[in-house]
């Protein structure tokens, strides 16, 4: 069974840095997708970037982020996943998720959807605050 766990979530000024990180247990993707999406009080679960599992692909991101977030695999993993997030605005507040999703061709076709992923985390919070 995969399990997925969000780490580094916190408090944080305005215009100040984050890094999340992700880890899915027991997730040996052939091939399948991590995805970070988020939650701000009041709104839906909105997407943020996905990381297809094979060497050499690259993340999609969701416009919405705007160049400030960069996602990125520790290096020789599948399973772990980083959510660097920069220049944070107090409307980046809400909860983080990682998914992780072991469809190969919801992964290519819906990368950033969220129906495309099976399993999910609890969510760490993240506060952007004076």
């Amino acid at each position: 069974q995969v399990t997925v766990a969000e780490y580094g979530g916190g408090s944080v000024q305005p215009g100040g840095s984050l890094r999340l990180s992700c880890i899915a247990s027991n997730f040996a993707p052939n091939p399948g997708c991590l995805g970070w999406f988020r939650q701000a009080p009041g709104k839906e679960r909105e997407s943020i970037a996905s990381q297809y599992s094979p060497e050499g692909s690259h993340p999609d991101y969701a416009d919405s982020v705007g160049g400030r977030f960069t996602i990125s695999r520790e290096k020789g993993t599948r399973n772990v996943l980083y959510l660097q997030m920069s220049r944070l605005l107090p409307e980046d507040s809400g909860i983080y998720y990682c998914a992780a999703s072991t469809s190969g061709p919801r992964c290519r076709q819906r990368p950033l959807s969220a129906s495309t992923y099976d399993h999910w985390g609890q969510g760490t919070p993240v506060t952007v605050s004076v």
